[in-house]
């Protein structure tokens, strides 16, 4: 996998504001176009920040509106476009009983194939070079949030030795490079070991959805090159926190901090803070030494290939 962009369709909570629309995340990784939550208005967002339609699958954190009812219009959207591919919803148990609602309200049938999968804690989706696991966060619903980890990379593939075992250029390097043996025309055999460097580990996203500070979190995100953490209230609002089973700034950067993470990325504002979600990250800074943003509506992360 080479490319691996995050774009912030929606980075409020609760409601729309007149700067941020409400939760969505979609993921470019390679040639899959992942969502993640899709609330009111994200395929709006979706034409405004130039990610395409051509989602692979999309992933529900939970079901409470904000972060789901914008897949009604997306899947009209996409069938009117003329889509043919199945698509598959994951989500949290009941995603069965509240996505089959979604997906008929107001027509018979879609014209393409649409299946809905339920997760827990644990399962995981295997997709091409990388894989998808849920993880059972604490909310006040039946909550996931999800890790993307790319499979382990071979090593950096060295081109002078190659040449200097014999090995003739085309089809037999990338032999190699996928880690198989290859016969040369006298039959010595050529093992990958002898012109791949060590192996490379593959990248890992995670996001956190709507949660309290919780260990199972903690202990998924661990050494993620990005942590997308709910950072919903401040210090001032922390019974507020506390009472709806969200988290403050602080809070999202003492979970970066104990699972190490090398980036720490803040979504999931309150109203209060629409404009001006810098004391958030002021906060979360007092907790994690690493690099911390503010997401907004349109923001971009690349995540780099791990050399």
């Amino acid at each position: 996998m080479s490319l691996l962009r995050v774009t912030f369709l929606g980075t409020s909570a609760a409601a729309p504001t007149l700067h941020r629309n409400v939760s969505g995340i979609a993921v470019k990784a390679d040639a899959d176009l992942l969502l993640f939550d899709c609330g009111e208005g994200s395929q709006r967002q979706m034409i405004r920040y130039g990610t395409g339609f051509s989602v692979s699958a999309v992933f529900f954190t939970h079901f409470h509106a904000d972060h789901y009812l914008g897949i009604i219009g997306f899947l009209r959207t996409l069938g009117m476009g003329g889509r043919e591919q199945p698509l598959t919803l994951y989500g949290p148990l009941s995603a069965r009983k509240v996505l089959d609602t979604a997906i008929h309200l107001g027509v018979e049938r879609l014209a393409f194939p649409v299946s809905i999968e339920e997760l827990k804690g644990g399962d995981e989706v295997k997709r091409g070079g990388y894989l998808v696991r849920a993880v059972r966060v604490d909310h006040r619903v039946n909550a996931l949030g999800y890790v993307l980890q790319e499979d382990t990379r071979p090593g950096r593939f060295d081109l002078s030795v190659a040449k200097s075992l014999g090995v003739p250029p085309g089809p037999a390097f990338g032999k190699l490079q996928r880690g198989e043996t290859v016969t040369l025309d006298d039959g010595r055999v050529v093992e990958p070991s002898q012109v791949l460097g060590p192996s490379r580990r593959g990248r890992k996203l995670v996001i956190s959805g709507d949660t309290r500070p919780c260990a199972a979190l903690t202990e998924a995100a661990k050494d993620a090159d990005v942590l997308i953490h709910e950072a919903t209230f401040s210090d001032e609002e922390q019974e507020r926190a506390l009472e709806t089973r969200h988290s403050t700034g602080r809070e999202a950067g003492k979970v970066a901090a104990d699972a190490q993470v090398k980036r720490l990325v803040l979504t999931h504002f309150s109203s209060r803070h629409d404009v001006d979600p810098e004391p958030l990250v002021v906060q979360a800074k007092e907790s994690f030494s690493g690099p911390v943003d503010a997401a907004r509506d349109g923001y971009v992360v690349e995540v780099a290939p791990v050399e």
